[in-house]
């Protein structure tokens, strides 16, 4: 039986406390967070003192010129977040289904499965449900990471590193991520045989940006074969950029092998003949283990789980019916 005598229940916690919670880590005032949940000043600093009367606890710092989060305040407004992302989301979903539409499903992916695996399941949930609307983000994984814990993003296809807390998330690996070189076709170097890392230490390369896992391993590579990193470098992670800068001039660069097949199957670039072996992490399907999928959000984890087969040759049990 569900025991409803939850705390914020006997604390009768308020939406506007949540709401000024959020405003406050935002604006750092309470003179300016009031004004943005148009009420009085006295009147938001009454809710946040019977919100930390309730919990026992300070949440904000309060300093000549503003004021500060806690750790008790950063742990709040990170749960106020994701309970007014999910009141937002119950909103949405319940306008789309009063409008005759199946919902909205949010998906974020890191670049190489956005272009190999989001395609083929995004077409696979529009045969079956044309009208849900699929929302879909490129972006790193830390960056989709912090968009999933706000409650922005349903799922990802991305990576976990070892700073990441991962107590509410569940993943499942899909791949792992190799790299190659590319150049634009008709580069010199296609037509050496027997291509090495010495070969081209001396070229002009585009890489990732510094401090970037993929960076760090790039310049590994080279380190462990007795070869001081390439020091004619571009450092970039724009494709339109890559690609084109490729096109204009005799420089080589780095990147998922996924991604750089698919330019070179346009005829965009060409794939150098050298082993790579600073590849990256796996990558798999992230969602979160603290709240519930929409019917929508279901959908797209189904169809992401079989389009793996195809793409990935890997088969993910279908814990979602």
């Amino acid at each position: 039986m569900t025991n409803y005598n939850h705390w914020f229940i006997r604390a009768r916690l308020k939406t506007r406390q949540l709401l000024l919670l959020v405003a406050l880590s935002e604006e750092g005032n309470i003179h300016r967070a009031a004004q943005v949940l148009n009420m009085t000043q006295p009147a938001a600093s009454k809710l946040l003192k019977d919100l930390e009367d309730v919990l026992e606890v300070p949440l904000f710092e309060r300093l000549p010129r503003g004021m500060r989060p806690t750790w008790y305040g950063e742990t709040m407004i990170r749960h106020a977040r994701v309970a007014l992302a999910s009141l937002n989301q119950a909103h949405d979903e319940l306008t789309a289904l009063k409008a005759g539409r199946f919902g909205k499903v949010s998906v974020g992916a890191i670049t190489a499965p956005g272009l190999t695996l989001m395609p083929p399941a995004v077409a696979m949930v529009k045969r079956g449900h044309p009208d849900l609307r699929v929302s879909l983000e490129i972006e790193t994984s830390p960056v989709l990471i912090e968009r999933l814990e706000q409650g922005k993003l349903d799922m990802l296809v991305a990576r976990l590193f070892a700073e990441h807390d991962k107590s509410q998330l569940r993943y499942e690996a899909l791949s792992e991520e190799p790299v190659c070189a590319l150049v634009r076709p008709g580069h010199p170097l296609l037509g050496v045989s027997g291509l090495t890392l010495r070969d081209v230490v001396g070229a002009g390369w585009i890489v990732p940006p510094a401090g970037s896992v993929l960076r760090h391993r790039f310049e590994l590579m080279f380190q462990e074969e007795g070869l001081a990193p390439p020091t004619n470098t571009i450092e970039s992670s724009a494709l339109l950029f890559i690609t084109r800068m490729l096109q204009q001039s005799d420089m080589v660069a780095v990147l998922a092998t996924d991604v750089a097949r698919y330019y070179a199957s346009h005829g965009i670039v060409s794939l150098l003949p050298l082993d790579m072996p600073c590849h990256m992490d796996a990558f798999g399907i992230i969602t979160r283990t603290d709240r519930l999928p929409s019917p929508a959000a279901k959908v797209m984890m189904k169809a992401l789980k079989t389009a793996s087969v195809s793409v990935y040759g890997r088969k993910l049990e279908m814990e979602i019916d």
